[in-house]
């Protein structure tokens, strides 16, 4: 696979001058962008997959809606609908997508909407009566459409933008020179006691202006099904199954598996069909079944309900995370003041 990519970097090569050139329209204003008069955070990444977006859109959502009515808008990915549809109590996964879903049912208080085309999905929610202050664009960096007010960039302690290559040798969806866009960059799934020093050799390796924040992921004590609870720890010796879909789930596996785990992976996004269904029930042998938030969404109402449990993950600072929110609150408060 590794000699596969490596034999595709003239590709890559193409890829660059194409989102090159993308980029420079853009820039230049060749290529129109549109602003709007509230506070718009962009959300994103130039790595595919697996930094941690939703967990950290959940702590934007947490840092903002006691005080804001607060919207998030997404595409979507891999869900059954068009257009721009605003989620409400005849919503699932299938119409939302998985994450857009575990928003909405995660917090009622929000406004969750998907639409792949950005600039009609704010007009669609500022035309609403009750129209949101804020506006959260979940994986929105290249969207170049629309100009946010404030871009957060993310990426993984253990797959950092700078070490990785173009699409399709490596995963990044546009050149490394792109961070140059955000106001402030993340480092997720970082180590909890990641040192000093370590945190400077990132820096450097990153380079740029910006400020960097560095984030770990928290997993809960406890995991869930829809009417009961069970502490993590009294599953250490029992049997179960441990399935998911998201992008990289080692983590995932290594706090939650002991001896006798069976283990299933999926895709990302995974859509389960009825058969890979009834395969995961045949092979649970009734045993608890233990998935991540994003698949629970999607598997809620099937045949594993029963026995169906998910895992919560939280996104939390290694250190500052009083300069992340002052900064964050600063230019909402700024924004605001300025409409």
């Amino acid at each position: 696979m590794i000699i596969l990519r490596y034999a595709l970097f003239p590709f890559a090569i193409l890829y660059d001058m194409v989102t090159f050139i993308r980029n420079f329209l853009y820039d230049k204003g060749i290529l129109k962008s549109y602003s709007f008069g509230i506070p718009i955070i962009a959300v994103g990444n130039l790595n595919v997959g697996g930094t941690g977006k939703t967990p950290q859109i959940e702590y934007l959502i947490r840092l903002l809606s006691p005080n804001y009515k607060l919207a998030t808008l997404s595409r979507g990915y891999k869900r059954t609908s068009k257009g721009f549809i605003l989620a409400d109590d005849n919503s699932n996964a299938e119409i939302l997508g998985d994450e857009p879903y575990q928003f909405y049912k995660k917090f009622p208080q929000i406004q969750v909407a998907v639409d792949i085309d950005r600039k009609n999905g704010i007009e669609q929610l500022l035309n609403q009566k009750n129209k949101p202050d804020i506006i959260l664009l979940d994986d929105a960096f290249q969207h170049r459409r629309v100009k946010a007010g404030f871009y957060i960039l993310l990426t993984a302690y253990d797959d950092l933008f700078c070490n990785d290559y173009l699409l399709p040798t490596g995963n990044l969806r546009e050149s490394k020179s792109g961070a140059k866009r955000a106001d402030l960059i993340i480092v997720t799934k970082c180590p909890p006691t990641l040192s000093e020093l370590a945190k400077n050799d990132i820096k450097a390796k990153i380079g740029g202006d910006q400020t960097l924040f560095f984030f770990k992921i928290i997993y809960d004590d406890m995991v869930y099904s829809v009417g009961k609870s069970i502490l993590v720890k009294e599953l250490a010796h029992v049997d179960k199954l441990l399935l998911a879909g998201i992008a990289k789930p080692e983590p995932f596996f290594a706090y939650l598996q002991s001896e006798n785990d069976m283990i299933l992976t999926f895709p990302d996004h995974h859509h389960f069909s009825e058969n890979e269904i009834l395969e995961i029930k045949n092979k649970s042998n009734n045993k608890p079944i233990i998935t991540t938030e994003k698949d629970f969404v999607r598997l809620k109402d099937s045949i594993l309900k029963e026995q169906l449990f998910y895992l919560p993950i939280k996104s939390s600072f290694v250190s500052g995370g009083d300069d992340f929110d002052k900064t964050i609150l600063d230019y909402v408060g700024t924004s605001t003041r300025n409409r």
